[in-house]
C-alpha cells in the first residue's frame, strides 16, 4: 500500500514537472500555433498572447488565473512539498520493512529455540526406552468365555 502511494505521488510529481516545462517553453513574446493538449490524445492549436496567464488549481479544486511566473512558482512549491511527502512515506516504508525483517528473524530464533529442546527431549525418551527391557504383552488367561460357561 505504501509502495502504491509512493508511485502515485511520483506520478503527480512528473505531471507537475511536465506542466512546468510547458510553461517555461512559452516565450515572453507568446506563441503562435501552440498545440495545447486536451486529453485522450487530442490537442488544439492556439495562439498564446505575450501577457497570457495560466489557470492554476490553488486548492480544494478552486482554480485561479495567475501569471506564468506565478504559476511556475506555485508548481515549484508543490514539488518541494511533494518531495518531502515522498521522502517521508519512503522512510516510513523502509522502517516498517526493517521491523518486519527483525520480527521475522526473532520468530525464526524462537522457533529454532523451541525445536532444539524438543529434539533433546526426544533423545532422552528414546534412551530411557532403550535402557528398559522390552516387555511382551501378557496373555490373559481365563478371561475368554468358553462353551462350558
Amino acid at each position: 500500500a505504501l509502495e502504491q502511494q509512493i508511485r502515485n505521488l511520483e506520478g503527480i510529481k512528473i505531471e507537475q514537472e511536465h506542466a512546468m516545462e510547458a510553461l517555461q517553453s512559452i516565450s515572453d513574446d507568446g506563441a503562435k500555433g501552440a498545440m495545447v493538449p486536451l486529453g485522450a490524445g487530442v490537442q488544439i492549436v492556439a495562439d498564446i498572447p505575450a501577457d497570457a496567464g495560466a489557470v492554476v488549481d490553488i486548492g480544494s479544486r478552486v482554480q485561479a488565473e495567475k501569471t506564468r511566473p506565478e504559476a511556475l512558482e506555485i508548481l515549484r512549491n508543490r514539488n518541494v512539498e511533494l518531495n518531502g511527502i515522498i521522502d517521508s512515506v519512503s522512510n516510513e516504508h523502509d522502517e516498517l520493512e526493517n521491523q518486519v525483517v527483525a520480527l521475522a528473524n526473532r520468530f525464526n530464533e524462537i522457533a529454532n529455540g523451541i525445536q532444539e529442546p524438543t529434539m533433546e527431549g526426544q533423545n532422552e525418551v528414546e534412551e530411557a526406552q532403550v535402557s528398559q527391557p522390552i516387555r511382551r504383552p501378557r496373555r490373559k488367561r481365563g478371561t475368554e468365555l468358553t462353551l462350558d460357561d
